[in-house]
């Protein structure tokens, strides 16, 4: 009845009555939700529409959080304004301000220094969304694309379709590398082994060969021995690519088609070898036997 009779004299637009209070509650919450999800649609709707990339994705998808947390805070301060018995409290509030910020700010450092840490990747942009990054993980170092740097987390996307969730602390303070950069090109080296006894001249010309007709090369910088030892030559194939996709193709290519010629023209690949001499009890060696079916020596 107390409610009915609320609604009879207006009461329920009064924020002093409880019932008035919910009401502007509800409203200012609405209203929020309605902006903050204008601000969402808004967003997605430019990005969707800029082929030209002429906005900054990163820049544009950052603030738009920004702006839709300060929407919410906006409200709330507004609707604290608006309802005397929340005005009532500001001076209690003033004076407990001081505890209030040493119990977030020990709860919520990490969460506040993510924060600024995005805020200053924002503001010095060592990378893009959609730039191709080197970074330390626990599973040791991995390739990934920029999917999105929020507030508090830069996410990544590997090549197996794999999200890596990076704290935007630890992205400013680690070493990153960025693949993309000004220059997209990338320097493809494929190391070959051959036996000793192999023609190193031919299994050069052969790579080379392979390597200038291949469509994804750019530039080829030669393919000099960098490594002898007893198993086996090794020629290291250098070659300039257009990007990080073209080196990974050329290099699966090269080293299919350079196995095949070097069977097809008779050049030696290594094989390994084990020698196991066996000695008796009084030290004096015996001749050395094969083992798991492996040539002797």
């Amino acid at each position: 009845m107390q409610i009915i009779e609320q609604f009879k004299t207006g009461a329920f637009a009064d924020p002093a009555t409880p019932l008035g209070a919910f009401i502007y509650a509800l409203t200012f919450a609405f209203l929020a939700w309605i902006v903050g999800r204008a601000l969402r649609l808004a967003v997605h709707r430019i990005l969707a529409y800029d082929n030209r990339a002429l906005v900054d994705r990163t820049t544009v998808r950052f603030l738009a959080q920004l702006a839709q947390i300060a929407v919410y805070l906006f409200a709330f301060i507004s609707y604290a304004h608006l309802v005397p018995a929340l005005s009532h409290l500001g001076t209690a509030w003033l004076a407990s301000v001081s505890v209030i910020s040493v119990v977030v700010g020990l709860a919520a450092q990490s969460t506040l220094g993510n924060l600024i840490s995005g805020i200053s990747l924002l503001l010095y942009r060592p990378f893009n969304v959609g730039d191709r990054l080197q970074v330390a993980t626990p599973t040791g170092t991995e390739t990934a694309e920029v999917d999105s740097l929020n507030l508090g987390y830069t996410i990544l996307k590997t090549d197996d379709n794999r999200r890596i969730v990076v704290p935007n602390s630890i992205m400013a303070s680690q070493t990153t590398v960025n693949l993309t950069g000004n220059d997209p090109r990338s320097l493809c080296s494929i190391p070959f082994s051959i036996a000793c006894n192999a023609n190193i001249d031919q299994a050069r010309a052969i790579l080379l060969e392979l390597a200038r007709n291949h469509p994804g090369a750019k530039k080829v910088t030669g393919c000099p021995v960098t490594q002898v030892s007893p198993a086996g030559v090794v020629l290291t194939l250098g070659v300039w690519c257009s990007n990080v996709d073209a080196a990974y193709t050329l290099k699966c290519d090269v080293l299919e088609q350079a196995h095949q010629r070097f069977v097809h023209q008779g050049i030696l690949l290594p094989f390994p070898r084990t020698t196991v001499t066996i000695e008796d009890a009084k030290g004096r060696g015996g001749r050395p036997e094969p083992v798991g079916g492996m040539d002797r020596e």
